[in-house]
């Protein structure tokens, strides 16, 4: 609560506004700041206008700055593990990053951590209610660096972990930049050409007055649905593009279903990408945690928070579970249905000769080989989809509007 005390100091009346839980911790709180005042009235108050903004910042950081962009993220724990490194301690090496950071959320998480850790608190306790903002694989190599005591070398590891990630991320977001660009450059043509060339033709055909094309017939028809319709098509799609990303993030069962989808081989491509990606960041992180020394279950658990696909996610908790239940991890890899027999065999004898982070290595490489391969030829698996779609279009065009202007020459050459 609030409070607005009244003071006299060297004899004069003023007041001040303190943040207490009760009258006679304000009163203290007053005489802290000042030990030579005299405190004779003390009543509840508002909050003052400047502590309420900075309430409504905090909340608004909260709400949109959950998570740290993975660059400033890297870039963080890369320095934290440089100078930890250098034997600079921890809070001063946060307070210096607080400091040097133009990001709100940045400063936000940050800034509780460093009171925390001087109060007395780990790193790892300081970090815990941050635990959504910096992820599950932070916090278990932050925990890593405490028991092993070599919390630099747990850092910077954690910093190529997360570098790999974004890596394969931006490759991907690369790779699909140029059939996205074509394929949107072929539907504005597409839309440009129905719009605006299309009705320059239409009277023409109707003083041919003869039996059109099925083509020419299909695209006056588009015309006219594109200009009677053509806005509430556009306020549909846009609607339509709301209500799916509201449903995505906000009903579980509705983005598992999309996620089911997307993760199916079936899917052309998509359904390969999104499974090698995922398997990929899933056991690159549950490896990398084994060889450092962390327990098989926590391991797998911390692993499952680098995993975006729900459905993936789902079959990948059971693996602990079954595990629980007196299963093998490659039984337990097995009942998923998510691995080759192959990677099931390296991990069993990885299992058996007690290597098994060099197997769970090679099992993270082979995901990655396909994953690269997969998105180096992206282009190439493209070109023919892109292909027919140009053909396709060119071919409904000469068709629909040169066909009925043959005719029309026919038609005059005869007259």
């Amino acid at each position: 609560m609030y409070f607005l005390v009244e003071y006299i100091y060297r004899g004069r009346k003023d007041n001040m506004v303190v943040k207490a839980k009760n009258r006679f911790e304000a009163s203290a709180v007053a005489k802290r700041n000042n030990k030579d005042i005299v405190v004779i009235n003390i009543e509840e108050t508002a909050a003052p206008l400047s502590e309420v903004f900075e309430n409504l910042k905090k909340e608004f950081i909260k709400k949109f700055n959950k998570k740290l962009n993975i660059e400033e993220k890297i870039s963080i724990i890369r320095q934290i593990a440089v100078m930890t490194d250098a034997g600079i301690p921890i809070n001063d090496v946060l307070e210096d990053i607080v400091k040097n950071s133009s990001n709100p959320a940045v400063k936000e998480i940050f800034g509780a951590v460093v009171n925390d850790i001087n109060a007395g608190k780990s790193m790892s306790q300081a970090l815990e209610p941050h635990k959504e903002a910096m992820g599950h694989i932070v916090m278990a190599m932050t925990k890593l660096g405490e028991t092993t005591g070599n919390f630099p070398e747990a850092y910077h590891q954690l910093a190529n972990i997360l570098e790999s990630i974004r890596d394969n991320r931006n490759k991907f977001m690369k790779a699909i930049r140029y059939p996205i660009t074509v394929i949107s450059a072929l539907v504005i043509a597409f839309v440009v050409v129905i719009i605006v060339v299309v009705p320059k033709f239409k009277d023409i055909f109707k003083e041919l007055g003869a039996d059109l094309p099925l083509a020419t017939k299909f695209l006056l028809a588009v015309e006219s649905f594109f200009r009677n319709y053509g806005v509430f098509i556009v306020l549909f799609l846009v609607g339509l593009v709301f209500v799916v990303r509201y449903l995505y993030k906000n009903n579980e069962a509705f983005r598992y279903q999309v996620d089911k989808i997307l993760a199916n081989p079936k899917f052309y491509l998509i359904g390969d990408i999104v499974y090698l990606s995922n398997m990929y960041s899933y056991t690159l992180v549950f490896g990398a945690l084994v060889k450092a020394g962390i327990p098989v279950s926590e391991a797998l658990n911390t692993a499952i928070g680098v995993v975006e696909n729900r459905y993936i996610r789902k079959e990948l908790e059971s693996i602990n579970i079954n595990i629980g239940r007196g299963m093998s991890l490659s039984e337990a890899f097995e009942q998923t249905g998510l691995f080759e027999n192959m990677l099931l065999q390296m991990i069993r004898a990885g299992e058996s000769s007690g290597q098994l982070d060099r197997m769970l290595e090679k099992v993270r490489d082979y995901y990655n080989m396909r994953f690269q391969n997969l998105v180096d030829n992206l282009s190439a698996y493209i070109e023919p989809i892109m292909i027919a779609l140009i053909a396709g279009l060119v071919l409904l065009l000469a068709l629909g509007i040169f066909m009925p202007m043959w005719d029309l020459g026919k038609a005059a050459q005869g007259g």
